[in-house]
């Protein structure tokens, strides 16, 4: 099929599905973008740069977590579903199968650049030095017990999990189970520190789903408190909280490093520099996903995105840098880039 054909094709399908407010013919004349609350002030600045280059509307951008955002982004193809899913983890396979049976089966992928998950606490709090097994035995709902059994987690102090930790209560405020921080957070913090418990290392050999469940499950007796998907409610909580500590991006530190400081993790501070080497343990990669049936259809699609990955945005001393994006080396930036000029559909993640 010519390109003129598939556009044409693609619009009358958009017009067919309307825009969720009833009219059958509606179409939306802005970009819609949703997802994770981590990738949101990132796109929040592309959405404000581009209006004020293109003198047009500004994109709508909405904070949903991004299991929330995925899952809008496929639901379907037209204008009542967003054009662009942000997301703080790849899109996983499940969600990927989704996608393709609502219809929604040529996705562009461009990973973004890099963030860090960080723990931290208030500037006058105290310093804590994570290694080992330390978050898993604090947080995690079950720990080993005696012999092979695994039990309620007793510990109700940090210098209970190991000595040298300071002496006070296990309070941590952390992203809920719709976010993709909190899916980073288990398969990054959580998970490997899980490991360097010798019956979690064993049991990773031997139950593999059963290792996963432990690692994966987070206390639910006030140890843990899923803090909504807002980033920065959790730092003005540790700044109103004493003793308490948050998990959240590493973009979010850098707006705040007079109100919160972050620990180190087996030894290595988050910076720019350790998370974008992966020295920083629990470091990601963060993403958008375009709907390509929606390019060429919905007004100014195209040019948001090619405003996103141009230099002046995603490159080294671009603006999102400026606002906390940790950026990707040239050689993968530039296959971002060509991602999107070739408009490459991405292939079925492998989980």
């Amino acid at each position: 099929m010519r390109p003129y054909l598939i556009v044409a094709a693609a619009a009358a399908l958009l017009a067919a599905c309307g825009d969720g407010s009833g009219g059958a013919g509606a179409q939306r004349d802005t970009v819609w973008a949703a997802g994770s609350s981590t990738v949101f002030p990132f796109t929040t600045r592309v959405a404000e740069n581009f209006a004020q280059r293109s003198g047009g509307v500004a994109p709508r951008v909405e904070s949903l977590g991004t299991g929330g955002g995925i899952a809008a982004f496929c639901a379907g193809v037209g204008t009542q579903t967003p054009d662009i899913a942000n997301a703080s983890r790849r899109m996983k396979a499940s969600e990927f199968d989704q996608c393709v049976a609502n219809g929604v089966t040529d996705i562009i992928e461009i990973q973004i650049g890099y963030d860090g998950i960080v723990i931290a606490t208030a500037r006058d709090g105290a310093d804590f030095a994570f290694e080992g097994g330390d978050l898993y035995l604090a947080l995690a709902a079950q720990v080993p017990g005696e012999g092979d059994a695994f039990v309620a987690n007793p510990n109700a102090s940090w210098d209970q999990v190991r000595a040298g930790l300071p002496a006070q209560r296990i309070q941590v405020y952390g992203p809920p189970p719709t976010s993709g921080t909190r899916d980073s957070w288990l398969e990054l913090g959580m998970a490997p520190s899980a490991e360097a418990v010798p019956q979690l290392a064993a049991l990773a050999e031997s139950d593999e789903d059963r290792f996963e469940t432990l690692a994966h499950t987070l206390r639910e007796d006030g140890a843990w408190i899923d803090s909504g998907e807002n980033d920065n409610a959790i730092v003005q909580t540790l700044t109103r909280t004493p003793g308490a500590l948050g998990v959240f991006g590493f973009s979010f530190l850098e707006q705040n490093m007079d109100q919160v400081k972050a620990a180190t993790v087996n030894g290595v501070a988050p910076t720019v520099d350790t998370i974008a080497s992966g020295e920083y343990p629990i470091s990601r990669s963060m993403f958008i996903y375009v709907k390509k049936a929606h390019i060429g259809v919905v007004p100014g699609l195209e040019a948001f995105v090619a405003e996103y990955v141009s230099e002046n945005s995603m490159g080294r001393g671009g603006y999102l840098q400026d606002r906390g994006l940790i950026p990707l080396d040239a050689e993968r930036f530039a296959a971002q880039r060509e991602a999107v000029t070739n408009q490459t559909s991405m292939t079925r993640p492998e989980e």
